[in-house]
């Protein structure tokens, strides 16, 4: 009878254990199927320092992202009204006019004021002055030859553009310092002019249409606006090419304008 009790009890135990062990294999089934689930809330839960560890990395990532686009939005900001405030806001022109005296010399004379005559010629313009670019507009002269036109100064790119109103057409040759005065000594020439008139001399420069320029991106900004749409030549001084004669007026046209203290007439001719 003590041992009939004794096999019910050893079974008994047996049978619990075996619950037992049922019980866990279950919940590791379970824990398995929470990990495939929601790998990150089981990785909290088992290891809190793996989780602190992967929250922060992606902590800062998004910082660094957040920060680089701040970063392009500011520089996008601080561009857009350089621009804005370089092209859109209202330009200071300075007008300025000068009579002058005929000569080939060169040189004011000595006697101009003895043998002036009774009306001098006069060159009016309107000009606009930037770091690093002087656009002078000519208007048709109301007295003697003279077309109407935009001049364009480039000193970063050391370039002049000359736009005939007339013809619709753009010259493009070097910038002529010794004829050209620096943006900030012609800023103050015309304020001189502003206050009051100026007497000089006329000088003459004689340019050679060469080839026809196609492309004017590499021209720059300012001259890709002036001329852009337009027939544009290139020229040289007709001093710098050998073996061409001079044409007749009829191939020619005249500018007359001032960018330092004297007027220059320069004139275009086809080669």
């Amino acid at each position: 009878m003590r041992t009939d009790i004794y096999s019910h009890v050893i079974k008994a135990d047996v049978k619990t254990a075996n619950r037992k062990m049922v019980k866990i294999a279950f919940s590791s089934a379970l824990a398995q199927k929470a990990l495939s689930k929601d790998g990150e809330v089981l990785v909290s839960e088992k290891d809190p320092e793996t989780a602190s560890v992967y929250t922060s990395e992606s902590s800062t990532g998004r910082c660094l992202l957040t920060l680089l686009g701040l970063a392009f939005i500011l520089t996008g900001l601080i561009v857009g009204g350089a621009c804005v405030y370089r092209y859109f806001t209202p330009k200071k022109l300075y007008h300025g006019a000068m009579h002058f005296s005929e000569t080939d010399s060169g040189m004011v004379p000595m006697d101009m004021e003895a043998r002036e005559p009774y009306y001098l010629p006069r060159i009016d313009e309107e000009v606009e002055i930037h770091e690093d670019v002087a656009i002078v507009n000519v208007p048709i002269p109301s007295f003697g030859d003279g077309d109407p036109a935009y001049i364009l100064h480039d000193f970063q790119r050391k370039l002049t553009a000359y736009l005939d109103l007339s013809l619709r057409t753009c010259f493009i040759i070097p910038l002529n310092t010794s004829v050209v005065m620096p943006p900030q000594d012609l800023m103050d020439l015309l304020v001189q002019l502003m206050s009051g008139s100026y007497k000089t001399y006329l000088v003459y420069e004689d340019l050679v249409v060469t080839e026809r320029i196609d492309d004017l991106v590499p021209l720059g900004y300012y001259i890709y606006r002036l001329c852009d749409g337009k027939d544009t030549y290139r020229m040289q001084r007709r001093s710098e090419i050998l073996g061409i004669q001079k044409r007749s007026v009829g191939d020619c046209f005249t500018i007359r304008h001032f960018e330092n203290k004297f007027v220059t007439e320069t004139r275009i001719c086809k080669a």
